[in-house]
Order: structure tokens, then C-alpha cells, then sequence
């Protein structure tokens, strides 16, 4: 029997404009050179990279970078730490930079505030390849924390400067921010959180009302992917999270539900498509 499920993709999901920024640089060189380095993941979905990878993309790490000589490299949206760029110069490399220009934006505000000798604060996962790229605008004195719980017992110094990885919750920031205010610190808390992702919020919130089951796309390693899918299940809580089509199976279904699919900033629309594609087929 088949489910005759009613299939729909969210028109507003899929790559913000930093990945497309990187993603078309990437291909127009695969396209000339037939390969390339990129520094890390080009964007933190499995499947996306290794359609990439099929072109000629060759992701390398830092490690892998110091014994480069006299090669292209693209540096993903996330941005990069200066030391990055000291080393390119020093091993000839040419850097194609398609850092996201909103965290470039951020990069130069935290350095900004590092130079004029603010005590710096960054709410931002640890690791997170962006996130490294701001600490190393401090010298990587920031004190980066991804949960206010971390900040228990720790001697903060009494007046100091908060900034927020851009694919962070805005009311995460906040709450964290007032938190933060009412313990008796004297915060300049900086929104730099990118508006193509907090403003999918509110279009996720009204897309996921009208679905028996949502189905939400996105790698595991990305931080905004998080993010909207916890949106996702606060106003759907039929909401499923998986990260290629071969996760689906009929029996998540009813016959004729009505399944929206969705995703993160760093989910392509042809997985979405080929997710929709399977689920037509039951």
C-alpha cells in the first residue's frame, strides 16, 4: 500500500549566503584547476563535502597546512584566526578567502575591543572552527564559554565586553546577557549574531505548525543546525532530526501525513529534495 504522504520543502531552508559565497568559489576553481585545498570542512555537512570531494576538493588541517608550499587554499566561511594568514605568507600559499563577511565583521569588532584592552567574554561552542578564528583575534585571551553554567566559578573581572558566536540563539544571548547584568557585572554585550539565522526562527516557527511530522536536515557538526532544530521541536514536537536520506523509514509515518522538511544554514537544497524524493516513493 503506499502512504500517499503529502510532501513539502521549506522554501526559506537551506545554505546561507557565506556557504553559497564559498561554495561557488570552490566550484568555479574545481571547475578550472580540477582540484583544491580547503582548510577544514567547507561547510559541516557530510554529504555536501563529499559531492565536493568528488570534484576535487581536498580538505586538509592545520597540521597538514605547515608543510604546504605554493599551493591555492580556501579558507571556509567561518573565518580564520591571523595566525593562519602569517603562516600562508610565510609557505607562499595563496588563500582564497570566503570567510562569511558577518564574521569578518565580527573578527575586526573583537580585535577592535582586544586593542583598546577590554576583558573579552565570547558565548560560542568550544572548538568551534569560527569560534577559534575570533579567539585568535585576542591573542586567544577571550574567555570562550558555551553554557552560562561554566561561568559558576570562575573570577570574572567586574566590567567586560560580550560577544556571541554569529549562529548562536539570540535569546540564549540574552537571557545570558541580563544573567550576567543582575550577578553585579558591567556588561557591553555585542549582538553579532548573523540575521540569516536568528530570522529563520520565526520562519520555522510558522512553517513546522502546519505539519503532522517534520523532517529536519542537517549535519551533525553544525552549530546553527542545533540551533533550529530545537525550534523546530518547540513548536512541533513530531519533529525528526537526520542527516541523510537513508535515516527515513515508512514505519516514522501514518498513511496521508502532511511531512515538512526543513534545515540548517549549511544544509543543500538537492539533500532536501532527495529526502522529499524518498518520502514520495512510500
Amino acid at each position: 500500500m503506499g502512504y500517499n504522504l503529502q510532501v513539502s520543502i521549506d522554501r526559506d531552508s537551506g545554505f546561507c549566503f557565506g556557504v553559497v559565497y564559498a561554495i561557488d568559489m570552490a566550484e568555479d576553481i574545481l571547475d578550472n584547476e580540477g582540484y583544491l585545498y580547503c582548510l577544514g570542512d567547507i561547510v559541516h555537512n557530510d554529504e555536501e563535502v563529499d559531492r565536493l570531494k568528488r570534484k576535487g576538493l581536498r580538505i586538509i588541517s592545520h597540521e597538514d597546512l605547515k608543510s604546504l608550499r605554493n599551493e591555492k587554499v580556501l579558507i571556509r566561511a567561518h573565518g580564520e584566526a591571523p595566525e593562519t594568514y602569517k603562516l600562508a605568507l610565510e609557505n607562499n600559499i595563496t588563500l582564497i578567502d570566503a570567510s562569511c563577511p558577518v564574521v569578518l565583521k565580527l573578527q575586526n569588532r573583537i580585535k577592535n575591543s582586544h586593542d583598546a584592552e577590554e576583558k573579552i567574554l565570547i558565548f560560542g561552542k568550544h572548538g568551534h572552527a569560527e569560534v577559534i578564528g575570533l579567539q585568535g583575534q585576542t591573542n586567544n585571551e577571550a574567555l570562550v564559554f558555551q553554557d552560562i553554567a561554566e561561568l559558576e566559578d570562575v573570577d570574572l573581572p567586574e566590567k567586560f565586553t560580550l560577544y556571541s558566536q554569529t549562529t548562536k540563539s539570540t535569546d540564549k544571548f540574552y537571557n545570558i546577557k541580563d544573567e550576567l547584568i543582575s550577578r553585579g557585572y558591567e556588561v557591553k554585550a555585542n549582538d553579532t549574531i548573523c540575521r540569516q539565522v536568528s530570522n529563520r526562527y520565526d520562519d520555522l516557527r510558522k512553517f513546522v505548525k502546519d505539519f503532522d511530522k517534520i523532517i529536519f536536515v542537517s549535519g551533525v557538526k553544525s552549530s546553527n543546525g542545533k540551533v533550529l532544530y530545537e525550534v523546530c521541536r518547540q513548536y512541533n514536537p513530531n519533529t525528526v532530526f537526520i542527516s541523510k536520506a537513508e535515516e527515513l523509514s515508512p514505519g516514522m509515518f501514518s498513511p496521508d501525513d502532511k511531512v515538512g522538511i526543513c534545515g540548517a544554514t549549511s544544509t543543500p537544497m538537492w539533500l532536501m529534495k532527495e529526502v522529499k524524493d524518498v518520502l514520495e516513493s512510500y
